[in-house]
């Protein structure tokens, strides 16, 4: 968890591991939560779905993510939001690391 009331550089927050997915938990609580996440070239996450909208934002480099069948390709500095209950995964397009935060509701 990242301490409150101290600032800190996002991107730093998380380290690239070879052949791996990273999270990091920066908050969490029983109405949502954010995390980092790094991925090394070659990762990605399976479909999967959430009863809950997401926010994904990349913070280094680039991803693609597609949502229900449409794919949308993220640079750093954008971010998509994954709406409640649509089938979606991310593919890997080299090392990338992003931020995804859940809202509970």
């Amino acid at each position: 968890m990242v301490e409150k009331g101290t600032a800190h550089i996002i991107v730093e927050l998380i380290e690239y591991e070879h052949n791996a997915v990273v999270s990091k938990s920066i908050m969490k609580k029983a109405t949502g939560s954010v995390n980092a996440m790094s991925f090394d070239s070659g990762e990605g996450l399976n479909e999967k779905t959430s009863p809950f909208d997401t926010y994904a934002q990349v913070i280094d480099g680039n991803a693609v993510i597609v949502i229900d069948g449409k794919t949308t390709k993220l640079e750093t500095g954008q971010g998509i939001l994954i709406p409640a209950h649509e089938a979606n995964h991310i593919k890997p397009n080299g090392r990338f690391k992003m931020l995804l935060t859940v809202i509970k509701s």
